[in-house]
């Protein structure tokens, strides 16, 4: 084989991996869920409205039944505990910094129901009924504030696990993530301005 077939073959490899991982990116933005170990783990764009004077997040009952959340910036999130029960959902909300996610061992955890909690821009909707009613959702946030600067509004990636936990929910211990990559986004994600 000459340098020239093999160059040719090399760059068609090259190309089906790159036409591949921006499948696999465009469907994880548009599908807004993928399943890492025992959590459902999904990375969107949401816009940040840092230094506005509107509310962190808002929680909204809507007509079909499901509650929308909208989160605008990362924090009271006792507050948002206390909202989303008031709106049916018994959850535990956490906030981590970017590249962080707690220890698995927060108790005994299973995924929620197929279709109990859709990702879209800007939050998520939660249906009550298809939550288990001895079970705690566990949310966890984790977000980096610096993700695409220059959108208009700017954007910040996070990445949202959820667990259901029957009982107690343990404390969350705070580790280094593995659903972060080293472009400073979440895996699959390509890197600001690519």
């Amino acid at each position: 084989m000459s340098f020239e077939e093999q160059l040719l073959m090399d760059l068609k490899v090259e190309f089906a991996a790159r036409a591949e991982r921006r499948r696999r990116t465009v469907r994880r933005v548009s599908v807004g869920a993928a399943v890492a170990g025992l959590a459902a783990a999904a990375a969107i764009a949401v816009p940040l409205l840092t230094g506005t004077e509107s509310p962190a997040y808002a929680v909204s009952k809507k007509a079909d039944g499901t509650v929308g959340v909208e989160i605008r910036e990362f924090k009271d999130a006792d507050q948002l505990e206390r909202d989303l029960q008031a709106a049916g959902v018994r959850a535990d909300v956490t906030y981590l910094e970017a590249r962080k996610q707690c220890e698995k061992n927060r108790g005994m955890s299973t995924l929620p129901a197929e279709g109990a909690i859709r990702m879209r821009n800007g939050g998520l909707d939660i249906d009550p009924r298809l939550l288990d009613k001895d079970k705690t959702l566990v949310l966890e946030f984790a977000g980096d504030e610096d993700g695409d600067p220059a959108a208009e509004p700017p954007k910040t990636w996070w990445v949202l696990s959820t667990l259901m936990i029957p009982g107690k929910v343990g404390p969350c211990v705070v580790v280094d993530s593995t659903d972060w990559d080293d472009a400073g986004g979440p895996q699959g994600q390509p890197p600001a301005g690519s």
